[in-house]
């Protein structure tokens, strides 16, 4: 899938593209009580940028310049933006 054809609200989505931006690391609180650290990345694709959010050990685990492939993620929209998000379900695999 290409990053141009993602829409919000997508589930099992398959998409491929390179680390161009890597945001800070911030701790949140989750719903679910505690906290956990996130931070926000930018891949991209010939077609276009979609923000990529990192959790946990995901964050250590990509660096700018790598390509990576989302596997089974999904799509939220999120103050009027979307983004790629990986998820329980999904996978982060560096290309």
């Amino acid at each position: 899938m290409r990053i141009a054809d993602l829409k919000g609200e997508q589930s099992r989505v398959d998409v491929e593209g390179e680390v161009i931006e890597k945001g800070d690391v911030r701790s949140v609180n989750l719903r679910a009580g505690g906290s956990s650290n996130v931070a926000d990345a930018t891949i991209k694709d010939d077609s276009g940028t979609i923000k990529l959010s990192l959790w946990g050990e995901q964050i250590n685990q990509v660096d700018v310049g790598d390509k990576v492939r989302i596997e089974n993620g999904y799509t939220k929209a999120f103050r009027g933006e979307v983004q790629l998000n990986i998820g329980r379900y999904g996978k982060l695999v560096k290309v």
